[in-house]
C-alpha cells in the first residue's frame, strides 16, 4: 500500500515543532543508557536488525540511540525516511524503500544497505508537535499487522514520556535524580527484554498477534508506563 505524504518535507508548524523538539534540550547530546535500552528492545520485539530513536532537526536527522547499524550519528534530512515519516499523523510502514514509496527523500543510502522494510511510530510531545521517530528496520521487506502497529506506537509513546521526564529532571537541577529514574526504568526494560529472549528462544520468533505473547508484553509496557507515571510525579 502506497503512503500519501505531502509535497514538501517541511510541514507548515515547522517553527513550532523546531521549537518544541529543542525545547527539550535533546538533539546531538551523548548516548544515554535508557534510550540504548528502548531501541534494542524495539529491534527484538519486532524481530529486526535495527532499531533507532531519531529526532528530526532542521538539515539534520540525529539519531538519540541506534541499535544494527552502529557508529552512525544520523543522515541529512533529505535522506532520512524519518524526516518524511513525521509528516504524517499514524504510523508509518512501508517495505520499499524505492523513490515511488515516498519521493520527498533520496533512498539511496537505505538501498546501499540493503534496507527494505521501515516502520516509524513519532515522538509525539503534549504541544502535538512530532519530533523524531522511533523505527524498525529490516532488510526483508514485510508488513505491520494492526496489533503490531498499536504496540510500535505504545512504545513510541514511553520514549516521548521518557524525554518529558528527562527535562523535568534537568531542569530541576536533579542529575543523580535522573540517572537512578535511567537505572529503574532499565531494569523494567531488562526484564522485557529477558522475556524476548525467552519468547524468541521458544518460538523462532516473537508473534504479537499470538494472544498470550501480547498479554505479556502489554504487562511489561504497563510496568514501564508506572515507573514513568511515578517519577514524573515526584520530579514536579
Amino acid at each position: 500500500m502506497s503512503l500519501e505524504f505531502p509535497k514538501s518535507l517541511i510541514p507548515e508548524n515547522e517553527a513550532t515543532r523546531l521549537r518544541t523538539l529543542h525545547h527539550y534540550q535533546i538533539v546531538n547530546t551523548t548516548a544515554e543508557p535508557i534510550f540504548d535500552d528502548y531501541v534494542a528492545w524495539s529491534a527484538q520485539l519486532f524481530n529486526t536488525p535495527i532499531s533507532l530513536i531519531s529526532l528530526v532537526d532542521d538539515d539534520y536527522v540525529h539519531f538519540k540511540a541506534l541499535t544494527g547499524a552502529e557508529g552512525v550519528p544520523g543522515l541529512v534530512r533529505g535522506d532520512s525516511m524519518c524526516s518524511a515519516a513525521i509528516l504524517l499523523d499514524a504510523p508509518v510502514v512501508t517495505g520499499d524503500y524505492s523513490a515511488q514509496s515516498c519521493s520527498l527523500i533520496s533512498t539511496d543510502v537505505a538501498q546501499s544497505l540493503g534496507l527494505n522494510f521501515y516502520a516509524g511510530s513519532a515522538l509525539r510531545m503534549p504541544d502535538g508537535s512530532r519530533i523524531g521517530m522511533l523505527a524498525v528496520i529490516g532488510r526483508e521487506a514485510r508488513g505491520l499487522s494492526p496489533v503490531e502497529t498499536e504496540v510500535l506506537s505504545q512504545l513510541a509513546g514511553l520514549v516521548s514520556r521518557t524525554i518529558e521526564l528527562r527535562l523535568a529532571y534537568l531542569n530541576s537541577q536533579q542529575p543523580d535524580t535522573w540517572d537512578a529514574a535511567q537505572q529503574e526504568l532499565a531494569e523494567n526494560l531488562d526484564e522485557n527484554a529477558a522475556l524476548a529472549r525467552y519468547l524468541t528462544t521458544r518460538n523462532g520468533r516473537i508473534d504479537l498477534d499470538d494472544d498470550d505473547v501480547l498479554a505479556l508484553v502489554q504487562r511489561r509496557l504497563k510496568s514501564v508506563t508506572k515507573v514513568l507515571d511515578r517519577r514524573m510525579a515526584e520530579v514536579v
